[in-house]
């Protein structure tokens, strides 16, 4: 992919008054702008190895509801989500053949109220892997054994059992290990002495590696082979815990050239960390930029070669799986689209977004717990697009543009300044309205409230994206406010699983098939705080009402 040169780029910033603008023009030089190429599934998702069971159920009871989900997004971009099965419940995870569920985790609170820390896996954990048509999984091996001698024996057992149930339909890519770099001062219990080191590191990796292989050879040759075994390392937690990866790599942890992808770890801030908020943390820009960059120059360090390129395998908001009001709020699903993208843009070529069962950060919860109600939230409905186009807005403002065969194709607005609509006296109730007339400015969705809200503020972008005249397609994500959790709607569209189990249902009292004319070459558009926007150049009547996915018969 590349970029056309010289894209003007014009911001009209918003007064406070609903609707009405100043104009200053601002021009950004194409020097400015930043670029990258995704993989396919380039919005994918990792899941907690102890909630994998519940994600995917098994063979006799599928999660139809998790498959309708993965079904959305892979219509949508193309390709389905590819899954890592990982986290730190990997580096728990012993083997008992005689163990007659899935999975038996015993959750400790004094080392995490949200996973269990003492797991055992029976040979039907592995069943999850047949349940998704059109999946492929990566699966994480346990390297930190979690102070257990079957350690050894789980690795030979898992292996064998993990390659026979993906084989080479399946299969993503491998995972040896999750966040090595926390082995020895991990929150949950150090795993590792405080003396561990890259090159002790390196040495168990290669050693646990070969191991693996070995196993493959004897099972599952076609697995084994230089062009099928491969991994995605070293999933290292940060840039700047107790490992570094730039000193892992120049040890060797890629001698023997079977890691696939440079995987990095990020997330924004923690879900305990004083002074988080979502106007602050998530629906700032700066923050996000800064967070990413930071595993952009990590990687850059290593120099692994285009043929290793890098993929966050594990993402998301708040680390400590979230919290509650935050996580899970719209602003939130503003933030991961403004995350994705900036991966994308800086040529972080997959994006997986991590999530457990109970998880507050996660696209949505996969059964019914005593904690949550099975359902979709507020994250899922953050979407895609390509490359970067850095507004003058600063923490509260981005926008994307896709292009595609060398042209426009596509341009995302994200607006992330906070409309807090619980605290302006306006109610939760039901699914928001939108209307295009009035810019989709109201945010009064839902029941009436007793006394009217103050205006919803909103802001007036032009783009200067050639072509002459045409007509542009408008898709707003939309919700009540950014501390929404339900009542979110992608262009109309709705995925909660009370309405049909995920699958997509246009919702009536929401305004969609909304046209922008470009004319003289110029794009404007309005967008209302707590919003994103996506538009889509050079449309034909046709293409308006076009389905969230065709639906399975």
């Amino acid at each position: 992919m590349r970029l056309i040169q010289n894209i003007g780029l014009v911001l009209l910033r918003a007064g406070i008054v609903l609707c009405q603008v100043r104009q200053p023009a601002i021009s950004i030089d194409s020097a400015e702008i930043k670029s990258g190429t995704p993989l396919d599934g380039f919005l994918s998702y990792s899941i907690e190895f102890a909630s994998f069971p519940d994600f995917a159920g098994n063979k006799s009871s599928p999660n139809k509801f998790s498959d309708n989900l993965l079904d959305n997004i892979g219509y949508l971009q193309g390709d389905k989500p590819y899954i890592r099965v990982g986290g730190n419940t990997q580096d728990y995870a012993i083997y008992n053949a005689n163990l007659t569920v899935g999975l038996n985790g015993t959750v400790n609170v004094t080392r995490s109220p949200d996973y269990p820390t003492t797991i055992e896996i029976g040979p039907s954990f592995f069943e999850s892997y047949s349940t998704w048509p059109n999946v492929k999984f990566s699966h994480g091996f346990n390297m930190g054994g979690n102070h257990d001698s079957r350690i050894q024996d789980t690795l030979t057992q898992t292996a064998e059992l993990a390659c026979k149930a993906l084989g080479t339909d399946k299969l993503y890519v491998w995972e040896y290990g999750n966040e090595a770099d926390l082995f020895a001062t991990s929150a949950q219990g150090p795993v590792r002495a405080s003396s561990y080191n890259e090159s002790d590191y390196v040495n168990e990796w290669l050693d646990g590696v070969a191991v693996i292989k070995s196993v493959f050879r004897k099972n599952c040759p076609g697995l084994a082979s230089i062009d099928t075994y491969k991994y995605m390392a070293p999933s290292f937690g940060g840039v700047a815990n107790h490992l570094k990866a730039p000193i892992a790599w120049a040890a060797g942890l890629d001698n023997t050239e079977n890691i696939k992808y440079f995987s990095s770890h990020n997330y924004i801030s923690g879900a305990a960390t004083p002074g988080v908020t979502l106007q602050g943390t998530l629906m700032n820009h700066t923050r996000t930029r800064l967070s990413v960059e930071a595993h952009v120059d990590e990687y850059n360090a290593v120099h692994p070669g285009e043929d290793v390129p890098h993929i966050m395998g594990e993402a998301n908001s708040l680390y400590n799986q979230g919290r509650p009001g935050l996580s899970n709020a719209f602003g939130a699903a503003l933030w991961g689209v403004d995350f994705a993208l900036y991966c994308a843009a800086l040529g972080i070529r997959r994006v997986h977004m991590h999530m457990g069962t109970d998880y507050r950060y996660a696209s949505w919860q996969p059964i019914e717990t005593p904690l949550a109600s099975r359902g979709t939230k507020a994250p899922y409905y953050g979407n895609i697009a390509i490359a970067h186009l850095p507004l003058t807005g600063g923490d509260t403002e981005a926008a994307y543009a896709a292009y595609v065969g060398g042209s426009l194709k596509r341009v995302m607005i994200i607006n992330m300044n906070a409309y807090n609509y619980t605290n302006t006296n306006t109610s939760s109730g039901g699914s928001s309205s939108m209307h295009a007339v009035d810019c989709g400015c109201d945010g009064s969705g839902g029941q009436s409230s007793p006394s009217p809200p103050p205006p919803r503020p909103a802001r007036a972008y032009s783009f200067f994206v050639g072509g002459g005249t045409t007509t542009a397609r408008v898709q707003r994500l939309y919700a009540n406010g950014s501390d929404a959790i339900t009542g979110i709607t992608w262009d109309g569209w709705n995925y909660n699983y009370e309405l049909d189990e995920g699958r997509p249902v246009r919702l009536a009292n929401v305004t969609v098939g909304e046209t922008v004319q470009v004319q003289n070459g110029t794009l404007n558009i309005t967008v209302p705080d707590s919003q994103a926007v996506m538009v889509t150049l050079g449309v034909s009547d046709e293409t308006l009402n076009r389905p969230a996915r065709k639906r399975r018969t």
